[in-house]
């Protein structure tokens, strides 16, 4: 059974650091692509990081680029989102997500997706708080 748990969310001020955690168990084949995602309510859910277990290649949204930081351990089955330089309007609850990598013929993939409909197992949420 998948499941997703973040941790590490809090308040901090602007300009500050924050590190999420996402622990991942019962992962296999259907949990190769995780992505992160935000969201204010009221708001759509904005992606902000999107990666492979397979490979270091991660796609960052253009509103992070240069300030959050995605790595993974294989070992312990955990994602990590590492976040500089914290904006105000990065505060937002942070989800984790994860789902089946697969090529154009189902095979097992690389792929990383940036649209949460690929994705099928989402954590419960850890919110993130920027004071001005």
């Amino acid at each position: 059974q998948v499941q997703l748990v973040e941790s590490g969310g809090g308040l901090v001020q602007a300009g500050g650091s924050l590190r999420l955690s996402c622990a991942v168990s019962g992962r296999s084949w259907s949990t190769d692509a995780m992505g992160w995602f935000r969201q204010v309510p009221g708001n759509e859910r904005e992606l902000v990081a999107a990666m492979n277990w397979s490979d270091g290649e991660t796609y960052y949204a253009d509103s992070v680029k240069g300030r959050f930081t995605n790595s993974s351990d294989n070992a312990n089955n955990t994602v990590y989102l590492e976040m500089n330089s914290l904006k105000t309007e990065g505060a937002a609850i942070y989800c984790c997500a994860a789902g089946r990598a697969g090529d154009h013929q189902g095979r097992r993939s690389s792929y990383y997706y940036t649209s949460g409909q690929e994705y099928d197992y989402w954590g419960q949420g850890t919110q993130v708080t920027v004071s001005s």
